[in-house]
């Protein structure tokens, strides 16, 4: 994502050398994104992207690099994660973890289509899926949401003294909701967790793979649905495109349909996937993370977001 932590050519030609990806051709930092950072490797065999992670340990790690794997042999168009001489994904580079994966083919989305979003519900539905066996398969790895409820909690305190007072009032009606918004009955498994456009490769109309899966975690799928329609599904003030959205229901229960419980926390899941996304603007704001190449996002975007969803439940 953005560049935070600098790499020489240098630097990566000898970080390579336990790799059988031939030699470095190019190197190329990722602007967009805000949270780890990303290069275009270039080999005389291949392209890659580099990943450093800026707030992962190294013992984290594995989980994503097992998920992505599983994904990949399933049939689900994601970065495979490339393994060493010796068989490992994982190394320090610049005394941080980094992890090579594969170059997926396509860009991302700035206005999607109907079918770009029918896509998009489709390949998270066979995600969801796949991820059952994931879990089955590494019992070892103990996921948690990194941006899950306390975190919300958390984040929410330390912003709060720092907003104007309308803004306050809207926080704090969030958190008094979500207090009683109940989600333990809904179904859990796998979650990508931050399936916006910049995650998804499009060639044209044919998607070309997820990306990002650095948030993903165990906790309540249609959450990960909800944040889908918050990004993909909106006109830009932020309101529900109803054939969009349809078209992502649509195709999403085409292969997982959903419970009635799910049915019926809908329009709660769209307020909480709202909410996170606005605390972490809001914090990214407040508390800019310096780096080279740094892209925070507007926290008024989903803000609108957010009171759209509140009185959507009304």
């Amino acid at each position: 994502m953005s560049v935070f932590t600098p790499v020489s050519i240098a630097q990566l030609q000898t970080w390579l050398q336990d790799y059988a990806i031939g030699e470095l051709v190019d190197l190329k930092g990722i602007s967009a994104g805000i949270t780890n950072t990303n290069y275009f490797v270039t080999t005389t065999k291949a392209k890659y992207v580099l990943t450093i992670f800026e707030q992962n340990s190294m013992a984290e790690l594995p989980y994503f690099i097992d998920l992505m794997s599983h994904l990949a042999e399933h049939g689900i168009a994601c970065p495979r994660p490339i393994a060493d001489k010796k068989g490992n994904c994982l190394h320090l580079l610049n005394d941080k973890p980094a992890t090579l994966v594969s170059c997926l083919v396509g860009q991302d989305v700035e206005t999607p289509t109907i079918t770009h979003c029918s896509e998009v519900g489709g390949v998270l539905a066979k995600m969801h899926l796949a991820g059952q066996s994931f879990e089955a398969r590494y019992p070892q790895h103990k996921s948690y949401n990194q941006r899950g409820l306390d975190w919300r909690i958390s984040t929410a305190q330390k912003v709060m003294p720092h907003l104007p007072a309308d803004e306050q009032q809207l926080l704090q009606q969030t958190m008094d909701y979500q207090t009683l918004f109940n989600t333990s009955k809904l179904p859990k498994g796998v979650i990508h967790a931050d399936l916006f456009r910049d995650n998804v490769l499009f060639d044209e109309n044919k998607l070309g793979g997820i990306i990002d899966f650095y948030y993903a975690c165990h906790d309540v799928l249609a959450y990960d649905l909800a944040i889908a329609v918050n990004d993909w599904c909106v006109h830009a003030d932020g309101s529900l495109d109803t054939l969009r959205l349809n078209a992502m229901l649509n195709a999403y229960q085409t292969v997982r349909p959903l419970s009635n419980a799910e049915k019926k926390a809908w329009t709660g899941l769209l307020r909480i996937a709202a909410l996170r996304f606005w605390l972490s603007r809001l914090h990214d704001q407040i508390f800019p993370h310096e780096g080279e190449l740094t892209h925070a996002k507007d926290p008024n975007h989903f803000k609108k977001i957010l009171q759209l969803r509140a009185n959507l439940a009304h």
